[in-house]
Parts: C-alpha cells; sequence; structure tokens
C-alpha cells in the first residue's frame, strides 16, 4: 500500500506532532508514505479570490502525484477537500480539464484524471480496516475517554467522498478511537465547526464558537481530531480562549495516529507528545500506571 504524501501548509509548520505520528502509525499498518519535495499548497487561502488559480495549484499536485502512479494521502482537512473537489470537477467536465491543462502546460505538467485522494484517517478505517487496527493494538488505552471532532472538511461534501462516512451522524474516528481500548464519547453540538473558517474574517466569533465546544467537551480526557487547523482552534488558541471567556478548561487535543500509535505501543517519543500545546503528562502518566 503506497501513496504520495501530501503534508499541505499547515501541518510542516505548526503540528509536527501530527506528521511524526502519521508516519510512525503508517509504518506499522504498512502504509508506504511517499515524500515529493515538489508539492506546493493545496489553493485553499485564495479559494474565495480566485477559483482558477486554486484549480491550477491543486492540478499541478495532483499531476505530480500522477507521474509517478501514485494515489494522494492527506493530513489536512481543508487540502483533502480542494484536491479532492479539483479531481471530481477535472473528471466531469471535459472543457474545464482542457482549460487547466492549457497553463498548467506552460510548466511543462498535465493532469490525466488517474489520481485519488484520500485523508489518512479514511485510508486507515477503509483500505487498513477497523479489524486490521484491531489486530495492531499492543496497549490498552481503556482507562480514558476522548471526544473525536470531525470537522467541516473530512466527510463534506459527502458525494465527493464516496458517501464514505454520515455526514450527520458520522462514525469513522469514533470507530477508531474505540480501536485503543478507550470511550469515545458524545458531547452537545459534536458536528459544529471549529471556528477556524471565519478566524480572519471575524475573530471575536471564530472563538466564541471554539470555546463553546471545548466547554462541551471538556469533561473527556482529550479531544481527538485530524485536521492541523481544527488544532490551531482548540490547542493553540486555548489559553487565548480561557481569557477572553473566563473560563478554566485545560482539554489535551491530540491527533488520532497519536492515540492509535499508543495503543501500537509506539514511545511516545516517536509520537511527538513534546509538541502538544496542551501539555498531556498527566494524562500519559495514567497510562504508565495502567
Amino acid at each position: 500500500m503506497k501513496y504520495a504524501f501530501y503534508l499541505g501548509c499547515t501541518v510542516p509548520i505548526r503540528t509536527p506532532n501530527y506528521e511524526m505520528s502519521a508516519r510512525r502509525v503508517a509504518e506499522k499498518a504498512g502504509i508506504e508514505l511517499v515524500d515529493i519535495i515538489q508539492f506546493t499548497c493545496c489553493g485553499f487561502p485564495i479559494k474565495a479570490v480566485s477559483v482558477n488559480t486554486v484549480m491550477v495549484m491543486a492540478a499541478y499536485n495532483l499531476a505530480l502525484a500522477e507521474e509517478m502512479a501514485l494515489d494522494i494521502c492527506t493530513l489536512c482537512s481543508a487540502c483533502t477537500s480542494v484536491l479532492t473537489e479539483t479531481v471530481h470537477k477535472l473528471n466531469n467536465d471535459e472543457h474545464l480539464k482542457k482549460k487547466i491543462n492549457k497553463q498548467l502546460e506552460k510548466i511543462g505538467k498535465r493532469y490525466e484524471g488517474k489520481v485519488k485522494v484520500k485523508h489518512f484517517a479514511r485510508i486507515l478505517y477503509e483500505d487498513i480496516g477497523i479489524e486490521k487496527l484491531k489486530k495492531l493494538v499492543s496497549k490498552s488505552l481503556d482507562e480514558l475517554t476522548f471526544t473525536a471532532h470531525y470537522g467541516c472538511h473530512y466527510i463534506k461534501p459527502s458525494e465527493i467522498y464516496d458517501n464514505f462516512d454520515n455526514p450527520e451522524k458520522p462514525v469513522s474516528i469514533d470507530r477508531m478511537i474505540e480501536v485503543t481500548g478507550a470511550q469515545a464519547v458524545d458531547y452537545d453540538e459534536k458536528n459544529l465547526c471549529c471556528g477556524g473558517g471565519i478566524l480572519g474574517i471575524d475573530e471575536s466569533v471564530a472563538l466564541k464558537m471554539t470555546s463553546q465546544k471545548l466547554e462541551n467537551a471538556k469533561d473527556a480526557d482529550a479531544m481527538v481530531l485530524i485536521c492541523p487547523f481544527c488544532s490551531v482552534m482548540y490547542e493553540a488558541n486555548q489559553k487565548r480562549v480561557n481569557k477572553l471567556f473566563s473560563s478554566e478548561i485545560n482539554l489535551p487535543v491530540l491527533f488520532l495516529p497519536q492515540i492509535l500509535g499508543l495503543s501500537m505501543g509506539i514511545p511516545e517519543t516517536e509520537l511527538g507528545f513534546k509538541f502538544n500545546k496542551v501539555k498531556t503528562k498527566n494524562l500519559l502518566q495514567r497510562l504508565t500506571r495502567g
């Protein structure tokens, strides 16, 4: 099982723990991640300004993977949505594909329509599967409770993701949490956005949305997610939220491959826990005592 590993912009800069843990879990699961150094931004930050530019940027990255006859594995949900939407649109509109390819030809690239894009979490859920993941578990996390945050771009719009999960009542992340032995707990307004999508437009509204979700989820031992920018909102901004809204939330925010990695017996040092901004020392000590 071999994929071109698309990191995007946010993961390498802001969430090295996500990349580290994903690489180690992939290794354990028998997934080969191939780095393509020519990969660039997916185009998401300028989607509202120029759709054409975004599609050219996305198609360029798709073409790079096609040249190596590889499908793409992503970590960022926003990158996943842009690349997958581009595949969907170009593969269903020959005129648009010719238009984009005409622009790509200026830099010697061409998109043929032979590449598929999958989020790392979806690869684990579909291609590896729950039963195989269970066989990789060597240490149960049954002392812990986790709340899943799915975010906006991981399963929506569902038609471009082959309806692999229910956008109104998703289960894939919860099922993978349960693989570790931990309890996956629901909470109010579980499917709401983290607020990151409007952070650059109205910061006060964005952080209020973050605050509400953290309040609803705070009784769990940690929040588990699969998007680097959701982590920016829930983890990097957690102290700021506490100050703005006079709250005392201290909720660790973990990436899915971090908890899967722990359950597989991978040392915490190899899963990037030192980069978690909300400290996880007490949580990890509970596992050691267990």
